[in-house]
């Protein structure tokens, strides 16, 4: 749930990395690496990745703002089953299989969060909690002996850390490196923002491809010329691991990083933190504003892309909604549709074309190997 706000302070972590951006940015570099094109273009591939990774691994699902109330739900499909996000009266977050218990109907349709203290089976009306309870169907009779006990939502593990909301569809997935970043987002008052916008982006491209661009600062000035790149100095950028996830830094002058010292809101001014949260979650905290993009593979050359953006407040008045949808229009439309995405699928059209059997990493693109290392270590 949003929480109030309240004084927020730097991890060590954080002030760590704007120390590195201060002295210039720094990274250990391993030389120049190379990433297999199959990694992106085999079906094989793709389906050891789904058994190995997604079907085994805590995933973010959502940004707590997006259930921001006691009871309301959100169907989700993006990862293979149909799914439902909930929030139930004592405001604790739960992620079901959106079934019915009865017959297996779909019990909420559509994409859109829903307010209610019951959920309704459209077929026969069996009702349920947003807790997951079964509460009530017509004609109790029909049904002797049954204990409504043994017939609430199938409810699979979830944790709520940082303003996230996580899941997994083992019953053994670890959460203990979810919880560990829970600091760190907190210290940029995740769990308090407000949720703006949200879109999904269907990219013709593997998934990794669109990782990879959140993983390097490389391609920054070029890529991004007529954008955010005058923003930023290229190269002035830094990054480290907590657990397989990553936490990278970017300044837009390493002069600037100097100057704010340990002043929090200064230093968020001059650094852009961005986490890739493994396998396929990355979050972007810019100085006002932060973008929350979730990756949901498809096939091993199609991907949904769901991002959030999540600003510090409802937008009070016109000038602050025009800010805000500004914003969101340069990131979200032109700066990750119109080129990082469209970049990855100019990659996938060309790694599938067999042109190349390997890419070529330089040292701006560590991240990249780092993760690459991550997946291939759980295949």
């Amino acid at each position: 749930m949003n929480a109030p706000s309240r004084a927020i302070a730097p991890t060590m972590g954080q002030l760590d990395l704007a120390n590195r951006l201060a002295a210039g940015g720094t990274r250990a570099s391993m030389g120049i690496t190379h990433v297999d094109a199959t990694a992106y273009t085999s079906a094989q591939r793709h389906i050891a990745e789904q058994q190995a990774i997604f079907s085994k691994l805590p995933l973010v699902i959502a940004p707590s703002a997006l259930l921001p109330k006691p009871n309301m739900a959100v169907p989700h499909d993006g990862f293979g089953k149909p799914l439902l996000i909930t929030r139930d009266k004592a405001g604790v977050a739960h992620v079901f299989l959106n079934v019915c218990q009865h017959r297996g109907t779909r019990l909420v349709e559509g994409n859109e969060p829903v307010c209610a203290s019951r959920l309704i089976c459209p077929y026969h009306a069996w009702s349920y909690a947003l807790d997951g309870r079964l509460t009530g169907m017509p004609r109790p009779d029909v049904f002797p002996g049954l204990d409504r006990a043994d017939f609430g939502l199938k409810r699979l593990p979830t944790v709520e850390a940082g303003g996230l909301i996580w899941f997994a569809f083992d019953e053994k997935a670890d959460f203990s490196e979810a919880r560990a970043l829970g600091d760190d987002f907190h210290a940029f008052d995740l769990p308090g923002q407000y949720l703006f916008r949200r879109r999904t982006h269907r990219v013709a491209a593997n998934w990794k491809l669109i990782m990879d661009a959140f993983l390097e600062s490389y391609h920054v000035q070029r890529l991004h010329s007529e954008t955010i790149g005058k923003f930023f100095k290229d190269g002035v950028t830094t990054g480290d691991m907590i657990g397989p996830h990553q936490r990278s830094a970017v300044g837009r002058e390493a002069d600037l990083v100097a100057a704010a010292g340990n002043d929090w809101p200064a230093l968020r001014a001059a650094i852009t933190y961005t986490y890739q949260m493994f396998p396929g979650t990355v979050l972007i905290v810019s100085p006002d504003y932060m973008n929350l993009m979730i990756m949901m593979p498809q096939s091993e050359g199609d991907v949904l892309v769901e991002d959030f953006m999540l600003i510090p407040e409802p937008p009070a008045t016109d000038k602050a909604l025009d800010h805000w949808e500004r914003s969101w229009n340069l990131l979200d439309g032109k700066v990750f549709a119109g080129e990082d995405f469209r970049a990855a699928e100019l990659g996938q059209q060309g790694l599938a074309s067999g042109a190349i059997d390997r890419m070529t990493l330089g040292t701006l693109e560590t991240g990249i190997r780092h993760f690459h290392d991550q997946v291939e270590a759980r295949l």
